[in-house]
């Protein structure tokens, strides 16, 4: 319990005109009263009057309790978190059952021991007090208050020990077992999948208890994988009524009303080039020769004309932040009569646009640009694969006659750009991408490593361009909105990245002053080597992750000042906050009266950059999940595979044909004690000097496959006390093919 401090001489009282005061405003009174107060007792602080008022307050309050600014204890007082030297944050937690919160301020993660995360589930958001250090001198927590839960529901399997019904949740960061009291268990049968409904959290004495309302089926069930994907990560995937009724409204065709005002593009032959499987359509281009270089279209959906701030579909896409694609589905961010219809730039049909319209120069740069509301038609819906044939392999007939000089000019474009981005020296990190094509009924038909040709190259490239204009177009009018932002290398991350390339021979900067045409130096170095795909990951694994923020720091990847995202309204929040923004002022000529300020975009860049992680994890769960699945009839086979990370427990391995992952645990290595060596990444034999290190080339045989750990393991297919390859230098040289 939070004691209070004697009370301090009471300050005037202040009348405020609106409804009730911002946040800063709060957090002022609360700080001149010196001691926690009560709803009621700072709405007499504040002089506020009327039971709609006092409803406005608390949730204005809520809100600031959800972002750590202030707390409230158990007596139903808000407290001001930095007088009580608490730090708010996400709780992340750790398979093994201890776990991490995420810092709101920034700094570095506070660790929460077992105990500690008896309480707490994976995503929920907390205040803690830093009570020491751990063993390894890490910043260690106490949680203090629970701010909220970030879980309703927990998706796993439904077990019975000892007729007592339990849920083991299927997310490893989930500890915990969900306690079923019989008459909640519902239908389920012992070893179905199941959705559970949270009853009562936690405690550190108490385990969760719930009720199954959902089978979801038996583990091998079709697309069952995204389904617990699904519920694991609290990811919405169902339409209130009022985000149906909102869709409805809509129709199926742009009315003629919305299309006056507007730029005109409807003949120019704009087209959309996307992958051959894609639904929605969100992004145009088109390029034309202007003076000594070109100019360069590109139109985006218009969401922001159909999807207004405060609706029920703009709340909605809010909670979800971003499509989310599976290989199975996509949870997509809009209703499918906006996602699918009326925003995707379809062929032949009159859709709202939002145009980027720019001049580049010979030399790729980008020399005047201009946004405009406008309406247009795509004249044709191309696939990377078709544009690839024609401007790659010389294929006329992939494209019709009427658009191959447009292609041809962003072709020439696209060559220019290119060597822009190489001359400011943003990081070239072409790490192919799974595809993992599935039968009707589920059935994985193949799982392949899909490399980008220059279609795909052109259109990033395009939209690249695009999302600069609107960060400069952001930063020159002064307005909220988000920036797409890069931070560079964490220093000791990228230290360890260091020392390993130091080992190799290369030339590596300090940590202090690395750039990202260094990485492309690095790159440029280990070009060709059997192990240059190894690098390229471990140099991957060292950048920070990209985020969302109005607080502008440039992007380290691209070797950027200012980036925003722009070009992807249907399937990110971000992009639309930052159409409303340009159109804003378009409409208005100014920043002044814009519905967001500075403190509402911080609380968006935070939502949008945790849905974006959620988003990332819950598709990356499914897919090790169905390479599991994939790989369960081939234990036993042999495979040719690269070493891509090693640890202290053993080497991971990858088979780059498929981009399957799997470890090659100590114990499974020739009779010999092997030690890590940070420095040169690598395994070596004690006795026999055995060595494997980072980006070796291994045969290894599928042993074992868990599905409910989406864990592969490999053997070694070599004979028992055959070395890996010996020293170091010459490993490298006798590397087999990549």
């Amino acid at each position: 319990m939070i004691k209070k401090e004697r009370n301090p001489p009471v300050k005037t009282k202040k009348n405020y005109q609106h409804p009730v005061p911002g946040r800063g405003e709060l957090l002022a009174r609360l700080t001149d009263v010196g001691r926690p107060l009560k709803a009621e007792q700072l709405i007499a602080e504040l002089g506020l009057k009327g039971q709609k008022t006092r409803g406005l307050l608390v949730e204005q309050l809520h809100k600031m309790v959800q972002a750590g600014q202030i707390i409230q204890n158990r007596k139903g007082e808000y407290c001001l978190t930095r007088k009580l030297e608490l730090v708010a944050g996400t709780v992340i937690g750790h398979p093994d059952g201890f776990g991490f919160v995420r810092r709101d301020d920034g700094e570095d993660d506070v660790y929460l021991s077992a105990r500690e995360m008896r309480s707490v589930f994976d995503g929920d958001r907390v205040a803690l007090r830093i009570v020491g250090l751990d063993r390894r001198g890490r910043a260690e927590g106490k949680v203090v208050e629970v701010l909220e839960r970030g879980l309703r529901e927990i998706a796993g399997q439904y077990i019975r020990e000892r007729s007592i019904g339990i849920v083991v949740p299927d997310n490893p960061k989930i500890s915990q077992r969900i306690l079923i009291p019989q008459e909640e268990s519902g239908s389920a049968r012992p070893g179905q999948m199941v959705i559970a409904e949270i009853l009562d959290y936690p405690t550190d004495i108490e385990q969760p208890t719930g009720r199954i309302v959902r089978v979801i089926g038996e583990p091998g069930k079709k697309g069952i994988a995204t389904d617990i994907a699904i519920h694991s990560h609290a990811i919405p995937h169902e339409w209130s009524k009022s985000v149906r009724d909102e869709a409805g409204a809509f129709g199926k065709a742009v009315p003629s009303s919305a299309i006056g005002g507007r730029l005109d593009l409807r003949d120019v032959p704009l087209v959309t080039i996307d992958g051959a499987d894609a639904r929605d359509f969100d992004d145009a281009v088109y390029c034309e020769p202007a003076g000594n270089g070109w100019r360069l279209l590109v139109a985006i959906a218009d969401v922001a004309h159909y999807v207004q701030a405060g609706s029920a579909i703009d709340k909605e896409a809010t909670r979800r932040g971003t499509s989310v694609y599976f290989p199975d589905r996509v949870v997509p961010m809009l209703p499918e009569v906006l996602s699918n219809g009326l925003c995707s730039l379809n062929p032949a049909v009159d859709r709202l646009c939002m145009v980027c319209d720019m001049r580049v120069d010979a030399d790729g740069g980008v020399t005047r640009s201009h946004f405009a509301e406008a309406v247009m038609r795509s004249h044709a819906r191309l696939t990377y694969g078709e544009v690839g044939a024609f401007l790659v392999d010389g294929d006329s007939a992939a494209i019709k006659s009427s658009l191959r000089q447009p292609l041809g000019n962003l072709h020439e474009l696209f060559k220019a750009l290119l060597k822009a981005r190489q001359r400011r020296g943003a990081i070239e990190l072409d790490i192919p991408q799974t595809r993992i094509s599935l039968d009707e009924d589920g059935t994985i038909r193949e799982i392949v490593a899909v490399e980008r040709n220059d279609a795909h190259r052109l259109i990033e490239e395009c939209m690249i361009a695009a999302n600069v204009q609107a960060a400069k177009f952001l930063r020159k009018h002064r307005i909220a909105g988000l920036y797409r932002v890069h931070a560079k290398p964490d220093p000791d991350r990228f230290d360890e990245l260091r020392q390993y390339l130091l080992s190799l021979g290369l030339k590596v900067a300090h940590p202090q002053h690395v750039e990202p045409r260094q990485f492309n130096k690095l790159l440029q170095q280990v070009a060709g080597r059997p192990d240059s795909q190894a690098i390229s990951m471990a140099m991957l694994r060292s950048l920070m992750h990209a985020e969302y923020t109005p607080t502008n720091i440039g992007h380290f990847g691209l070797s950027l000042d200012a980036y925003a995202h722009f070009t992807s309204p249907i399937r990110r929040y971000p992009d639309l906050l930052v159409h409303r923004a340009i159109r804003h002022v378009l409409r208005s000529g100014k920043a002044g009266g814009y519905i967001y300020d500075g403190s509402a975009m911080e609380r968006l860049g935070a939502i949008c950059s945790a849905h974006e992680r959620r988003a990332e994890e819950a598709t990356r769960e499914v897919e090790a999940w169905l390479k599991c699945q994939y790989m369960e009839d081939k234990v036993g086979q042999q495979f040719s595979g690269v070493i891509t990370g090693v640890t202290g427990f053993g080497a991971f391995v990858q088979i780059p044909e498929m981009l399957i992952d799997g470890l090659v645990h100590v114990t499974s290595l020739a009779n010999d004690y092997y030690h890590f060596e940070a420095g040169s990444q690598s395994l070596v034999g004690e006795r026999s000097a055995t060595r494997y290190r980072l980006g070796d080339r291994l045969n290894v045989t599928v042993a074992r496959v868990d599905l409910q750990t989406r864990r592969i393991d490999f053997s070694l297919a070599d004979q028992p006390g055959k070395s890996a390859g010996g020293a170091a230098g010459g490993r490298r040289q006798r590397s087999g093919r990549r």
